[in-house]
């Protein structure tokens, strides 16, 4: 039974990456002209869809809505029933059918024509009903499918998803849609949280970011690291503009040659010149920061306004906290 699984699997890869392989010549004029009908169109791109074409158009009108281009999916069958009342002329159809005479997208032409909405075909045959009323024919054909009964859907979804995902990423392309336009969409997502959160949101501030003056000794900066429970406390001269950086390893590595050391001035033994952020910048440029560090990463990264004072401190566990990783 083993070669036999192996054998099909491979196969059924091979057919599949056979389809997709000839789709690279069907991204041709008509194409970019269906991309651009979309680019220009008013309202929505109206993705419908049955059986397997209907999970492909369902994914293909998410692709579409999550990278700038207004889109959602409409049930065929549902359609015919009342749901056409949600297609407007300032719309754009994309109906996907592997044979082009799915009869439910068929009883639904007639008024999407009266309607006035353009319609674009992703189809496997040009010649078909759906093929030749759209407006535009994407070709998403393939010679034949990986089931051996020629039955179930398998290269064409695979090939008609595709296609879907050639439209999407080349509408994107050309919107300039960014990773920040991305996150905006997607902001319960990783990438949402990396991209939408500053380091204004996930800085300590007011009483719970420690700071002490220049003048001040190592056991009163111990006090003050002790009660916010950062690790480190900003140094400010007279003006209260930032100096300096004390943290718990700068105090741990001066214990290790004598406690004397606890009665000097914190300028003495602190770092001057640390790694700082403004709390503008997006929080995972602070943790790029943090881990970037030379010649060890850091832990902690003071704020610093516009007239060089310490108006917060950021953390790395409020940002793993946060999910900035």
């Amino acid at each position: 039974m083993g070669p036999v699984i192996k054998e099909k699997a491979i196969e059924t890869l091979q057919i599949e990456i056979d389809a997709m392989q000839k789709l690279l010549d069907r991204v041709d004029d008509e194409f970019e002209s269906a991309v651009q009908a979309i680019l220009a169109c008013k309202g929505r791109v109206i993705v419908t869809g049955i059986g397997k074409s209907g999970h492909v158009g369902q994914k293909v009108a998410a692709s579409l809505a999550s990278t700038g281009t207004p889109s959602f999916f409409m049930h065929p069958a549902e359609a015919f029933h009342g749901d056409l009342g949600m297609v407007t002329p300032s719309d754009i159809v994309l109906a996907i059918s592997n044979s082009g005479e799915t009869n439910e997208i068929i009883s639904i032409l007639a008024v999407i024509r009266r309607i006035g909405a353009p319609l674009i075909a992703l189809c496997g045959r040009r010649d078909s009903t759906l093929g030749r009323n759209a407006d535009w024919f994407i070709d998403a054909g393939v010679a034949r499918e990986a089931c051996p009964l020629g039955l179930a859907p398998t290269a064409s979804t695979t090939a008609a998803l595709a296609m879907g995902d050639a439209i999407t990423m080349a509408a994107m392309a050309v919107r300039n849609f960014t990773a920040q336009d991305f996150a905006l969409y997607h902001p319960g997502g990783s990438l949402g949280r990396k991209l939408l959160l500053t380091v204004e949101d996930v800085m300590y501030t007011g009483e719970d970011n420690p700071i002490i003056a220049a003048g001040h000794t190592a056991k009163e900066a111990l006090f003050v690291m002790t009660a916010t429970g950062v690790g480190a406390t900003s140094v400010v001269d007279e003006a209260g503009r930032f100096i300096g950086l004390v943290t718990d390893g700068d105090v741990r590595r001066c214990l290790a040659k004598g406690s004397e050391f606890v009665d000097e001035p914190v300028e003495h033994f602190m770092t001057k010149k640390p790694a700082t952020i403004t709390k503008e910048k997006l929080a995972a440029s602070a943790l790029s920061i943090m881990e970037k560090h030379q010649p060890r990463p850091i832990t902690v990264l003071p704020v610093i306004d516009e007239d060089g004072r310490p108006v917060g401190i950021v953390h790395l566990t409020n940002l793993l906290r946060q999910g900035v990783v």
